[in-house]
């Protein structure tokens, strides 16, 4: 097949900066931080770089990312990854992937990588000599590459602002990966908008081609399509005979399951989650099937999904009733609880001794928690719907609730523009958030239309403190 990516011209559309005078800039820019002994402070500003590169620098520096560290480090040994890999929904895609991206790089120079939604790569396919040249700075499937982990690179990055980016040569954080140029694009559940990963293309000056944005932008909206398509066909066929829905069932277990992502299992087509973001009622979805639970089973699943491990019945008394408590009223509860998730899966049902989930389930509190540690403040802010289940009474919620909420308020103050601020001081939490106004006042333009009702607020609030 001949390859529709072509090598890139020197020179950015019209209105842009020459390729290599970039180059010079990003080198300089090394230079300069290298003399600060890599401290990249708030109102350092770098000569030539996009405020794209050097926001990105600034949030690598502050996560300790290593420049100097030549590799990227191993997130996951061969047998986890092929594991994972097989669950996950990204799998799904992967035939759409190899057609429109993977089979056109092969005589191309080009890597093609799919990674999962905290930087770590799936899938590194493409030209066979580049992937034995990749090898040396760990561009391999199971490592990580998250921007907390190597600094600026565009799977990285990407995730970090939730949109699609360029990357060039030394605009990379890492100076191994200075050789190399890369283009990336999240990849969103199209049922849910959640990210669920990253698909990348690397390679030399060509991978950053001003068409190559479109090209994965593209074959992401047709990978979109593509899994919506696998889980209407799924629902389907679990509408059909009871045979057929056996048929269905055995194939979700992994026995004599296609592994290789061409074709989709319930296990694989689905991010099991729990949605608990400013709703006092949380909703549950298995395989693709959502029901709304409880106030106190939207407790119980939210604790049992933050501790993995287990809790035996005294622990989760503890984190769930406010007062003293039997764990007789503990295991009333989850009997109840049992019958609810055996109607809608009995994969589902939790084990006993301790209590335990005996599937992943990713609440979206913990895709916020996960998206600040990395620090990709704007997708958690994008994700963050309000608090963890607002009226909750229960310690352990209420725990949770000021963690998530306190830890994105202090990411957006440290390090938010001030579009970040703004829409942070929309979330009923931040109503009379002083500091969050005053931060966006500060960063705003002095023309901006947007300072007038920021003003406005803070003229509010400070009646309201002195009435």
């Amino acid at each position: 097949m001949r390859n529709p990516i072509h090598p890139a011209a020197l020179f950015p559309p019209a209105g842009g900066v020459p390729a290599a005078l970039r180059q010079q800039y990003a080198s300089a820019g090394h230079e300069h931080l290298d003399s600060q002994g890599l401290v990249f402070p708030a109102d350092l500003q770098l000569p030539g770089l996009s405020s794209l590169i050097q926001e990105s620098w600034r949030r690598s520096a502050q996560l300790h990312a290593n420049p100097d560290n030549p590799e990227a480090p191993l997130a996951m040994d061969s047998e986890e990854l092929e594991e994972y890999r097989r669950q996950h929904p990204l799998a799904a895609i992967m035939p759409v992937i190899h057609k429109l991206l993977v089979l056109p790089s092969h005589d191309s120079g080009m890597l093609v990588a799919v990674g999962d939604e905290v930087g770590r790569l799936l899938w590194v396919e493409g030209d066979a000599e580049m992937r034995r040249r990749a090898e040396g700075m760990m561009f391999v499937p199971g490592a990580d590459w998250s921007e907390a982990t190597v600094g600026t690179s565009a799977p990285g990055t990407a995730l970090a602002l939730g949109r699609g980016i360029q990357i060039s040569g030394a605009e990379h954080y890492k100076r191994s990966v200075h050789p190399w140029s890369c283009t990336a694009v999240p990849f969103h559940d199209p049922d849910s908008g959640a990210v669920l990963g990253v698909v990348d293309i690397t390679g030399t000056e060509s991978a950053v081609a001003p068409h190559t944005l479109s090209l994965v932008e593209a074959t992401v909206a047709a990978a979109q399509a593509h899994l919506r398509v696998e889980r209407l066909q799924l629902a389907a066929a679990k509408q059909s005979s009871p045979a057929r829905r056996r048929g269905v069932a055995a194939a979700g277990t992994g026995r004599g399951a296609d592994h290789s992502g061409t074709g989709g299992s319930a296990g694989s087509l689905y991010r099991n989650s729990l949605q608990l973001l400013g709703r006092d009622q949380a909703l549950l979805s298995i395989d693709g099937r959502t029901v709304a639970l409880s106030a106190r089973h939207s407790e119980i699943l939210a604790l049992l999904s933050t501790h993995p491990e287990g809790l035996n019945a005294e622990e989760l008394c503890a984190l769930l009733y406010p007062g003293d408590a039997s764990t007789m009223t503990l295991r009333a509860e989850m009997v109840r609880l049992r019958k609810v998730l055996q109607q809608l899966n009995p994969a589902a049902v939790p084990e006993s001794r301790p209590y335990r989930l005996p599937l992943d389930l990713v609440p979206d509190s913990g895709q916020v928690l996960n998206c600040l540690q990395r620090g990709a403040h704007r997708i958690a802010l994008e994700i963050y719907r309000g608090a963890v289940l607002p009226r909750s009474e229960a310690p352990g919620i209420a725990g949770l609730r000021s963690r998530v909420s306190s830890l994105l308020r202090d990411a957006v103050l440290t390090d938010g523009s001030a579009e970040s601020l703004l829409r942070y001081a929309e979330l009923p939490e931040a109503r009379d958030d002083v500091e969050v106004r005053t931060a966006a006042l500060k960063l705003l333009p002095p023309r901006s239309p947007k300072r007038a009702a920021i003003v406005a607020d803070l003229e509010r609030l400070e009646a309201e403190l002195s009435a």
